[in-house]
C-alpha cells in the first residue's frame, strides 16, 4: 500500500474508530451536568445535629499548612462533638499546633497512631484509629486532611445535605487555591482526568465501581462505617476515599459526590513539580478499580484528552496541500474535542481560586498540558507507590 494513501486515510481512519466512541461517552457524562445538584451552601446548625459529628484528621509532618484547618473547625458550631487529630509521629511540632489549639477550643485532641501494620497504609490506618477512639454517641465520621480551609458552616451544611437527600456517605469536591505558574497550568489539566472519566459532582451514580469520592471531606454514618469494619476495606489502598466509598455503595448504601467549592477551599500542592508527583500518583484510582476499569479509562483518556491538542497541532504543522475526507473528519472530530475541553474551563472556574496567584491566567492555557497530564496518568497506572507523604512502602 502506498505510503501516502496509509497517511491520508488508514491512519485517520484509524484513529476515528478509537476517539468516536470515546467521545460519545464523554457527551453522555457531560450532558448530565444540568441535572447535578448545585453547589452545597454553608448552614446553621438546628439542636437534631446537636453534637452528631466527629471529625478525624490524619496527621504527618503538617505544621506548615493545618493552621487554616485548625481556626475553620473552630469556626464550627455546636454540631461538632469532638476534633481528634491522629498523628503519626510527626517531627516538625504539628501535635504542638493541635494541643495550642485545644487550649481555645477543648474539641481537639491529639492521639499518636499504633505502629503502621504491614498491610496497611498510613493514611487509612490514622483514619481507622481516629475512627476507633471517636464517640459511639456521634451520628457521623468526618474525616478531613490538614491541607483544607474549612469554611464557617461547612459541617451544618454538609450534615443537612446528607439527612435531606438520604445519603449514607457523601464527600465534596472543594474549592482549589493555586498560587504558582505550572500549577495554574498543570492542576487544571489533571482534574480534567477525573471530570472526563466520571460523572459530574452532583449526579447520583448508580454503578458501585464508577463512584466518586474525595477524602479531604469526607462524611459518612458512624454506623456505615462500623458495619463495614471501618477502614480495613481500604487498607492498603492509596487511594482510601474512592476504595471505601465504592465498597460502602456496592453494599447498598446511598453514596454522594456533590460541589464544595462554597464552603471548603484546599492547598494541595507547592508547586507544578510537587503536584505531578504527589498528587498524580493517586490518579489513576488503580487500588479502587479493575484492570478492565483502568484500560478502558486510559483509552478513553487518550482519545479525548491526550490525542485532539496532538492532532490538531500536527497538521498545523505539516500543513499538507490535499486533506483527504478521513483527514477532514479526523480535523472536524479533534476541533470540537478542543472547543469542548475549553468550554470546560468556564465550567471548573469556580472550583478554582486564583487570587493570590502568580500567573493565574495560564489557568486559561491548561489545555495545553492535557498530553502531558494524561501521560501522567499512565505512568501512575503502572507503577504502585514506594513512598507517600514521607513513609515508605514496599521493599
Amino acid at each position: 500500500m502506498d505510503n501516502a494513501l496509509i497517511v491520508e486515510s488508514v491512519i485517520p481512519l484509524i484513529l476515528l474508530l478509537i476517539q468516536l466512541p470515546a467521545t460519545a461517552i464523554l457527551l453522555s457524562r457531560l450532558l448530565k451536568g444540568p441535572g447535578r445538584l448545585p453547589p452545597i451552601q454553608p448552614q446553621q446548625p438546628t439542636p437534631e445535629i446537636f453534637g452528631n459529628v466527629s471529625v478525624v484528621i490524619p496527621t504527618l509532618n503538617e505544621a506548615g499548612r493545618i493552621s487554616p484547618l485548625l481556626s475553620g473547625l473552630s469556626q464550627q458550631s455546636y454540631e461538632v462533638r469532638e476534633i481528634i487529630v491522629v498523628d503519626s509521629n510527626s517531627q516538625d511540632g504539628t501535635p504542638d499546633l493541635v494541643k495550642a489549639a485545644q487550649q481555645r477550643d477543648p474539641r481537639f485532641r491529639v492521639m499518636t497512631d499504633d505502629p503502621l501494620p504491614a498491610n496497611w497504609v498510613g493514611r487509612p490506618w490514622a483514619l481507622h484509629n481516629g475512627f476507633l477512639h471517636s464517640s459511639e454517641d456521634s451520628e457521623w465520621f468526618l474525616g478531613m486532611d490538614a491541607d483544607t480551609q474549612p469554611h464557617p458552616g461547612l459541617v451544618a451544611g454538609l450534615v443537612k445535605i446528607a439527612v435531606t437527600q438520604g445519603y449514607d456517605l457523601v464527600s465534596l469536591s472543594p474549592q482549589f487555591i493555586l498560587q504558582y505558574p505550572g500549577e495554574c497550568l498543570l492542576q487544571p489539566a489533571l482534574l480534567m482526568t477525573l471530570l472526563y472519566r466520571f460523572d459530574p459532582a452532583g449526579i447520583r451514580t448508580e454503578q458501585p465501581e464508577r463512584v466518586m469520592a474525595n477524602g479531604q471531606c469526607f462524611l459518612c454514618r458512624r454506623s456505615v462505617l462500623a458495619a463495614v469494619g471501618g477502614y480495613s476495606s481500604a487498607s492498603s489502598s492509596f487511594c482510601d476515599d474512592v476504595t471505601l466509598a465504592r465498597y460502602i455503595a456496592a453494599q447498598g448504601y446511598k453514596v454522594g459526590f456533590l460541589d464544595g467549592a462554597k464552603v471548603l477551599k484546599v492547598r494541595m500542592y507547592e508547586g507544578a513539580l510537587e503536584t505531578w508527583k504527589e498528587w498524580g500518583r493517586s490518579l489513576d484510582l488503580k487500588d479502587a478499580s479493575n484492570s478492565g476499569q483502568i484500560w478502558g479509562d486510559l483509552w478513553l483518556l487518550s482519545a479525548v484528552q491526550g490525542l485532539p491538542l496532538l492532532i490538531i497541532l500536527t497538521y498545523l504543522i505539516v500543513m499538507p496541500t490535499a486533506v483527504s475526507l478521513p483527514q477532514i473528519l479526523l480535523l472536524g472530530l479533534n476541533g470540537f474535542l478542543l472547543l469542548i475541553r475549553f468550554a470546560m474551563l468556564l465550567a471548573i472556574a469556580p472550583s478554582y481560586d486564583r487570587t493570590t496567584a502568580k500567573g493565574g491566567w495560564l489557568f486559561w492555557l491548561s489545555p495545553l498540558a492535557d498530553p502531558i497530564a494524561v501521560l501522567r496518568i499512565f505512568l501512575s497506572a503502572s507503577r504502585t507507590p514506594k513512598e507517600w507523604r514521607g513513609r515508605k512502602y514496599g521493599d
